[in-house]
């Protein structure tokens, strides 16, 4: 070597340096290959919707904050309001349509059910059932206005609402031109062979001397939302009557909607949103006589109450009643009023759901709520109100 080209401070190369152990890589490059495709798989099932829908807990939400008393024109009187702090709530249930993902952790979920499209919907189409849901909710309000306000001596009637299509009966229909395929739910018939028929009373009249077999012209508008006015184009449709299932007599075949309206000398708004189903007939109407009431109906503790309630006072049953007990479980009610038409195994699934710290109470009448509520530490109602 020649030593003229050596620099007498450099220094002499570090050795050359062995490879490094790549065994954990070839442990983490596999594991991470599977997080990815794990988490690719998760956020593919929980987006991916099946024929799948879900009934579940919901919520138990106070009414007294939904509430509003309005005068039915200006210069009209309003009776005077006593505002709840907390007063009862009505209690919902969940059932959307559900991801892979959802429908296997409901089939884990001992209070979620989960439902095939029949199950579910019967007959109905999804669009058909929740406009059932939601007349079906403004019904429930109708009456409880109707029933709160009559039990207090105040002025209050039911007229009747248009013809609503709530179901079609099809079994036992012609297999031509009948009801059940050339009607759809949530339509509004209007005539009959030309003849105006705006209420259920009128229709009836007209049906009088027809004949099973007989086809006649029928007048109808599309669905409309509660509270919209524009009803779209009329359309005729030609049905062939049929006979009634429970006597011989000649019917269209439709089962119709409640849409009695409440008439009375104020107006009275409860705000439910986009919440649908007639299972808060009786809250709405506990609420109502609270809001009317001094002192507190409710009595110790949150209460909640669940049931359909009609013009004469008497409470229904309901659906989803195991999860609407977890609802109520989860709010911290005390006390829950059910119908008193609830199965056995309904109830026994409803107070295992509930737990200890609720008491369930059922009830058959509006009468019997309130004595619930008086044994439960609540004012009496009293039994008129000054006009």
């Amino acid at each position: 070597m020649n030593e003229e080209l050596m620099n007498e401070e450099s220094v002499p190369l570090p050795p050359p340096s062995f490879p490094a152990d790549i065994r954990p890589l070839r442990v983490a490059l596999p594991l991470i290959t599977v997080s990815w495709l794990i988490l690719l798989t998760v956020v593919v099932m929980a987006s991916v919707r099946i024929q799948r829908w879900e009934i579940a807990p919901g919520e138990a939400m106070t009414v007294s904050s939904r509430i509003g008393f309005m005068p039915a024109k200006e210069g009209d009187a309003v009776p005077q309001r006593y505002v709840a702090d907390e007063g009862i709530r009505f209690v919902t249930a969940f059932g959307g349509q559900l991801s892979i993902l959802d429908s296997i952790l409901g089939w884990i979920d001992p209070y979620v059910r989960v439902d095939t499209y029949r199950e579910h919907f019967g007959e109905q189409t999804p669009t058909s059932s929740r406009r059932l849901g939601f007349q079906a909710m403004t019904g429930a309000k109708q009456i409880a206005e109707y029933v709160a306000m009559s039990k207090v001596g105040l002025e209050a009637t039911l007229k009747e609402g248009p013809i609503l299509i709530e179901q079609l009966i099809c079994q036992g229909a012609p297999a031509e031109n009948s009801a059940c395929v050339n009607l759809q739910v949530g339509e509004q018939i209007t005539h009959i062979d030309g003849v105006a028929t705006p209420t259920l009373s009128l229709l009836a009249v007209e049906m009088k001397n027809r004949k099973v077999g007989e086809s006649v012209v029928l007048t109808v508008l599309p669905y409309v939302a509660p509270n919209e006015e524009s009803k779209g184009k009329a359309k005729k449709v030609t049905v062939t009557l049929m006979a009634s299932p429970d006597d011989e007599r000649a019917i269209v075949g439709f089962i119709p909607a409640d849409t009695r309206v409440t008439s009375l000398p104020f107006d009275v708004n409860i705000s439910t949103a986009d919440i649908g189903g007639p299972s808060a007939g009786l809250a709405f109407t506990l609420a109502l006589l609270d809001e009317l009431s001094e002192g507190d109906l409710m009595g110790k503790g949150k209460v909640a109450a669940t049931g359909t309630m009609d013009e004469n006072q008497n409470v229904g049953a309901i659906g989803a009643l195991e999860q609407k007990a977890v609802a109520v479980r989860d709010s911290g009610v005390t006390l829950f009023l059910v119908p008193a038409g609830q199965s056995p195994d309904e109830m026994k699934a409803a107070r295992a759901a509930a737990g200890s710290g609720v008491r369930i109470v059922q009830v058959a009448t509006l009468d019997a709520a309130l004595k619930a509520l008086r044994d439960n530490g609540g004012s009496s109602l009293p039994k008129t109100l000054k006009k």
